[in-house]
């Protein structure tokens, strides 16, 4: 067993990791983290065959990563969503996916399911997500040194800038340079891959805390909001006075 053989298995092991971590703390329905478990589920998968771990024809795998190519953008850039903050700027990101879905199946349409689809395709996937991901990990960075606080943000986002920022560097290499040093390229995957799922499993676990903490602040408010309206109704007469925080809780 070589180095590509061991990393490999230890890719595979570490990019399952989030998606048990996601189901066992209960955010793999959360928002947009199921296209995450959909993402990470596909690459895993995708190693698996590669690896030889499950037996199938060399056709099947071929296409299987071009699928998997094809989704990786859109996916990632849905998942995304998640860290933004205002409703248009998470519209605009939505119009912005359906778009490249749209720009990929137009270069599918004339080039077919084919390298040259993929190495046209990646290109501006990378970017965008690449983009994204800088953007919202130089916020959460910030108000996690700031605030002290959204620190499972700041990870997520740091694991997937790390990842995408590498792939970059191997996309240039492998598909525009033409440097097809295929044992070595998947070193540096396997590598960058497991450090990434590693980080990502980590701030998922973080993440899950300030979740469930603002679930908890929902209940009570809300428990409150009702406790207060039942007040209000038993007391229809009492002095305006005591309506003073009514502003705060509608």
């Amino acid at each position: 067993m070589n180095w590509n053989d061991v990393m490999g298995l230890v890719s595979t092991v570490a990019l399952s990791l989030p998606i048990i971590t996601m189901l066992a703390t209960g955010v793999a329905g959360y928002r947009s983290f199921p296209a995450l478990v959909i993402y990470f589920a596909m690459v895993t998968l995708y190693n698996l065959l590669t690896e030889g771990y499950i037996s199938a024809t060399d056709d099947f795998t071929h296409y299987y990563g071009i699928c998997n190519n094809l989704l990786d953008a859109p996916l990632m850039l849905y998942f995304l969503t998640y860290f933004g903050t205002a409703t248009d700027f998470k519209k605009r990101m939505k119009l912005l996916i359906l778009g490249f879905i749209v720009f990929e199946a137009i270069t599918v349409f004339y080039y077919g399911f084919t390298v040259r689809s993929i190495t046209i395709i990646m290109g501006p996937g990378i970017s965008l997500v690449l983009t994204f991901c800088l953007i919202f990990f130089v916020r959460q960075a910030k108000i996690s040194i700031t605030h002290h606080k959204a620190a499972g943000k700041a990870m997520i986002t740091a694991s997937q800038l790390f990842a995408y920022g590498c792939y970059s560097i191997i996309y240039i290499m492998y598909y525009l340079l033409d440097i097809r040093d295929v044992q070595n390229t998947f070193l540096v995957y396997f590598f960058v891959s497991t450090f990434s799922a590693l980080l990502m499993s980590a701030g998922i676990i973080i993440e899950r805390k300030r979740v469930k903490r603002l679930s908890e602040l929902k209940v009570v408010r809300r428990e409150l909001s009702e406790l207060y309206s039942q007040e209000k109704k038993a007391s229809p007469l009492r002095p305006a006075i005591f309506d003073f925080d009514k502003d705060l809780w509608n």
